[in-house]
């Protein structure tokens, strides 16, 4: 899978591709290019933003400054999914994951301050996706999450078995897991349930799916 982002810091994505479970796929499972929208603007001294029409506070980033990127990237064939990562898109659900997993190519669209030209998300996007109901600076978080939960879905990027119960998953019906609990047994009065240490796989496979919430 080839996922292309483009951003204003491709540095901030750094860390990102230095962590599991994005690290085990990346240069295998997983092809993650960076795009700097400043390295292709056709606006002099690097300029990607402006004023917003009408008056109000915040820069927007251009419309022309994208198609630019875009250009650049890909000429005359854009990519099939172009997603803008924007509070207007559709909520992203694990559903929303494992339909962009099944993909070969994404490409994303970040956005800083007071977010894209409304042309952008129109005409140049295919889609529009937000992380939720609240607001952030800019829109690397969101795309640095959105390449994270897709990155995991990807064969190798978790040991096997590991992806399939969880929280969310089809499996459970899209529900949160069960609780977990590790050692020690107990800690200031504060006990593991009996169950997880009778050593009864059936009685605590019971007790798991009676816990999925």
């Amino acid at each position: 899978m080839r996922i292309d982002v483009f951003t204003l810091v491709p540095h901030a994505f750094a860390w990102l591709t230095e962590q599991r479970p994005l690290a085990a796929v990346l240069g295998t499972g997983l092809d993650l290019r960076l795009f700097n929208y400043r390295d292709t603007t056709p606006l002099r001294a690097a300029q990607v933003d402006d004023e917003p029409y009408g008056g109000g506070a915040g820069m927007v980033l251009r419309v022309d400054v994208v198609a630019a990127a875009l250009d650049a990237a890909y000429g005359e064939t854009p990519p099939a999914r172009v997603i803008a990562l924007t509070p207007q898109g559709r909520p992203l659900t694990q559903a929303v994951v494992e339909e962009l997993a099944r993909e070969d190519e994404l490409t994303l669209l970040s956005a800083r301050f007071e977010g894209f030209d409304e042309r952008v998300v129109q005409h140049l996007a295919s889609d529009a996706i937000s992380i939720g109901p609240y607001v952030l600076s800019n829109g690397d978080l969101p795309a640095m999450v959105l390449v994270d939960a897709v990155a995991r879905r990807l064969p190798g990027a978790l040991s096997e078995g590991s992806g399939e119960l969880e929280s969310f998953s089809v499996e459970l019906g899209g529900a949160l897991e069960y609780p977990h609990y590790t050692r020690p047994a107990e800690f200031r009065g504060w006990k593991v349930p009996d169950v997880l240490l009778s050593g009864d796989h059936a009685k605590i496979d019971a007790w798991r799916r009676e816990g999925v919430r």
